[in-house]
């Protein structure tokens, strides 16, 4: 899946690097009210393998592995958009405990299957996320919980080649800004010309010691299955 922005964003400012430490939030910490929009519909072609989705992780489908993660991260509910082999990814999802929504469009790119997530969700906040990021743990999904502020959009980043912040997932929008993310989306961009055309507003949260950012795009990357099975 096509990651927001893989172009490196400016030099971010001090405060985009002054970072709640995920050990030392408390356990009554005021998370944001936020539904994980969790992106599902890919039919997986280039891997070869199926749908990532259902891909295993742990002896589990990958879907209903980051499903858990994020509730247990603190999102408050969990909308699997699924596309490709909808029928099996819908019911996995749903075992797992999330909520699903069919894009019937989805070969067109994710711009559509990100529309038909934000028009489903109706949290205060969404945190958009892909179902080929996996290395998305609890531990990452409270970091960017616990760092956003109010109209403010939040997103993972991890240190490029250079060492500077590289915008990825999982990305913490307003509900508002979430819709106009989607609106304006198209192919397989999803949120990141709107995240371009607002970098001002977006806060780059460091979460390069808890994931390097990747995801599954070639036979190479699914490695990382094995590797991050325990996570």
């Amino acid at each position: 899946m096509t990651q927001p922005d893989p172009s490196p964003s400016p030099s971010p400012s001090p405060e985009h690097l002054t970072l709640p430490e995920t050990s030392v939030l408390p356990e009554t910490a005021v998370l944001p009210d936020t539904t994980a929009v969790l992106l599902a519909a890919g039919e997986g072609r280039r891997l070869g393998r199926g749908p990532k989705a259902l891909l295993p992780l742990g002896g589990e489908p990958l879907v209903a592995v980051l499903t858990r993660r994020l509730l247990e991260g603190g999102c408050r509910d969990v909308l699997v958009v699924t596309g490709a082999y909808a029928d099996e990814v819908g019911a996995v999802a749903r075992e797992a405990g999330a909520r699903v929504a069919e894009s019937p469009l989805w070969r067109t790119g994710i711009a559509v299957s990100l529309r038909v997530g934000v028009a489903a969700a109706d949290a205060p906040h969404l945190m958009l996320a892909l179902v080929d990021h996996v290395g998305l743990s609890p531990a990452l999904v409270r970091r960017v919980l616990g760092a956003h502020r109010p109209g403010r959009a939040t997103a993972a980043s991890y240190p490029g080649p250079d060492g500077r912040l590289l915008r990825r997932h999982p990305v913490l929008l307003e509900a508002a800004d979430a819709r106009a993310a989607a609106a304006e989306a198209h192919g397989d961009r999803g949120a990141r010309d709107w995240l371009h055309r607002n970098l001002e507003r977006v806060d780059l949260v460091d979460c390069g010691d808890l994931d390097d950012g990747g995801d599954l795009d070639t036979v190479a990357d699914l490695s990382r299955l094995s590797r991050l099975a325990r996570r």
